[in-house]
């Protein structure tokens, strides 16, 4: 962490024209959460994505006395074919406090309900958690590991997302109690002009509904990340370009009992519904109804529709023109068509990331 942070910070500080707003707030959110013992809640950072590189290359914003305090750095969510597809990255990803996430359009295992996001939701809450090693629901196919080899021969400390590999249960340490979570909730890379956002994926939902107690939320707005790592970029695609103007906006923290405390009041109701009818139900771990009954999937809805809102805020701090509310729809983006990737008609440009 503190390797991948120095280097992200030589580059913005040495190759680019950074301009920060709201920071000091956050590094103040950040010190009160230094001692682990005396953390109450974890915190939730949100943002738009608009390059392959916004995480880590964002984080470079830190001051240096941060980046190498890993129990008060943020935990992402990685792509399992991206990230995780040999023991080298695994290892390094892994160390990089990233969650091997599966993306439905790629694999099987993917969606709301994986290992990964109860893992993330262990994260924010008051650990440890020592029994974390929960299955994945859909049956398998033969696969073969790609994954860490399982140091713990009890597994108590590990989790696996699809039965098959093994990674560390970071949730089962006492220091990684009420930790940061990053969530880029567009779920892919979006590059337009007027800096629009896609829709926000039902991910972040589960994360504010189940994390016990409720979490810190703080709002971000990136801009000029695109501009390093475009994806029109040519020859050698990998190199991010300098020279390049970054802008980070760090919204209020916010109140999360008056933005969600109605829908978390709702959220506890029917868990404890379902639990009188079928017994106790262990942190981020559902039954049937509360994944996919009509009332669960309407206040996930809604939870994510607030936090889009909350991101679109920042984002007007900024001097965007209001945003067309269709965008905040999965059924307005089916205008793109059954190409996932590339330029759209509209002159934005999208990545699987």
């Amino acid at each position: 962490m503190g390797a991948v942070g120095l280097l992200c910070k030589g580059f913005l500080t040495g190759f680019s024209k950074v301009e920060t707003h709201g920071m000091d707030r956050f590094l103040e959110l950040l010190d009160a959460r230094e001692n682990v013992e005396e953390r109450e809640r974890g915190l939730i950072t949100v943002s738009n994505h608009i390059s392959v590189m916004d995480d880590p290359i964002l984080w470079g914003i830190l001051p240096l006395s941060y980046m190498f305090n890993p129990d008060n750095l943020r935990w992402g969510l990685g792509s399992y074919d991206l990230c995780f597809t040999n023991k080298g990255l695994s290892t390094f990803f892994t160390f990089g406090q990233v969650l091997p996430t599966h993306r439905s359009a790629y694999s099987q295992f993917g969606g709301l309900f994986q290992p990964t996001i109860t893992q993330a939701i262990r994260l924010l809450s008051r650990g440890p958690f020592l029994v974390t090693n929960e299955l994945p629901e859909k049956p398998h196919t033969s696969l073969k590991s790609p994954d860490l080899i399982d140091p713990f021969s009890g597994g108590h400390l590990t989790f696996s997302t699809n039965g098959e590999d093994t990674f560390p249960a970071p949730s089962a340490y006492l220091s990684r109690r009420h930790s940061w979570v990053h969530i880029f909730p567009e779920g892919m890379i979006h590059q337009s002009e007027d800096r629009i956002m896609r829709y926000f994926k039902w991910g972040v939902s589960r994360l504010i509904l189940e994390s016990d107690p409720m979490p810190d939320i703080v709002p971000i707005f990136i801009e000029g990340f695109d501009d390093i790592m475009h994806e029109t970029r040519t020859f050698p695609r990998f190199i991010p370009r300098p020279f390049k103007n970054v802008r980070v906006t760090f919204g209020e923290k916010l109140d999360v009992e008056e933005v969600f405390g109605d829908l978390r009041a709702r959220w506890k109701q029917m868990r404890a519904k379902e639990e009188k009818k079928g017994g106790s139900l262990e942190v981020g771990v559902l039954n049937d109804a509360l994944k996919y009954s009509d009332a669960a999937v309407s206040l996930r809805k809604e939870v994510t529709r607030r936090v889009r809102q909350a991101v679109l805020d920042v984002r007007r701090q900024r001097g965007y023109p209001e945003d067309d509310p269709k965008n905040s729809l999965a059924s307005t983006w089916l205008r793109e068509g059954s190409e996932r990737e590339g330029q759209k008609e509209d002159g934005s440009i999208t990545k699987d990331t």
